[in-house]
């Protein structure tokens, strides 16, 4: 992939008229049944999620801590996930690496080289230093932890840093790392701070989880988040994933991704 990030972005949000991110926590505990019975049934359960929904969506989220807890064969079944993806969408590998410079570096390769992800979700509590190297490549993107989704954000995201919550100094301070593929994770959950968040970057891609089973608002989303040069990609996982447990669970899985995308673009304006 030669095509600069935010451009590949584009292509893919106007290939499918959509903003649906697919998140695949896939859970073998969770899959139907007669899946669990099977070898390969993990990859069989991957494999019919994005061939049912492909067409209506913008990007996959690879979970990667749920790939690594299926064991030795995580990187084949990675591998093999990336390769069923149509290479017009985008990829995010969301592991939120982010260490000393060196140690970024070996992650950045093996996601965006080895791996060829799109994307990557990245924490910048290191700093600048421990970003970068995910940054060179600006046909790769980077979305970096901002303001998350979770309880726990509480504990730290929102604590007054002089006069700004911390949450907004992380993204005064790292807006200007690299403006050609610099994105940054937004919970659906805090969607109430989208308008204050888009005073501060107008214009960067945010991921967006928590829509679903974590109770945010698609409406405050789009209505609070999109604007003309910054795109949404809205994450659902669980909502999309697990629509049914019977043997129509990719036929599930594409009309809640239908569902979603006709409920995303009823409030868009751009």
């Amino acid at each position: 992939m030669k095509t600069k990030f935010l451009d590949f972005v584009e292509i893919s949000k106007r290939r499918s008229n959509s903003l649906v991110c697919v998140g695949l926590d896939v859970d073998p505990l969770k899959i139907p049944k007669h899946l669990q019975l099977q070898k390969d049934g993990v990859w069989i359960f991957l494999r019919e999620i994005i061939e049912a929904t492909s067409d209506v969506v913008s990007s996959y989220k690879l979970n990667l801590a749920f790939f690594e807890a299926l064991g030795d064969d995580y990187l084949k079944i990675v591998r093999k996930t990336l390769l069923a993806i149509p290479d017009n969408i985008v990829t995010i590998a969301d592991g939120k690496r982010g260490d000393i410079g060196n140690t970024s570096e070996k992650y950045a390769k093996v996601l965006f080289e080895d791996l060829n992800f799109t994307a990557a979700t990245v924490n910048p509590y290191m700093g600048e230093d421990s970003v970068e190297p995910f940054l060179r490549d600006e046909t790769r993107g980077v979305f970096l932890l901002a303001l998350t989704s979770n309880k726990g954000a509480k504990n730290f995201q929102f604590l007054k840093v002089g006069k700004r919550k911390l949450y907004e100094e992380v993204l005064h301070q790292t807006k200007n790392w690299g403006k050609k593929n610099l994105g940054f994770v937004i919970g659906a959950t805090k969607a109430s701070e989208l308008k204050n968040i888009r005073k501060i970057i107008p214009n960067a891609p945010l991921l967006i989880p928590g829509i679903g089973a974590q109770g945010g608002s698609v409406k405050e989303v789009v209505e609070n988040g999109l604007t003309k040069k910054g795109t949404l990609f809205i994450n659902s996982s669980r909502g999309i994933l697990y629509s049914s447990s019977g043997i129509d669970f990719a036929e599930a899985a594409r009309k809640a991704a239908i569902d979603l995308k006709t409920e995303i673009n009823q409030h868009k304006k751009y």
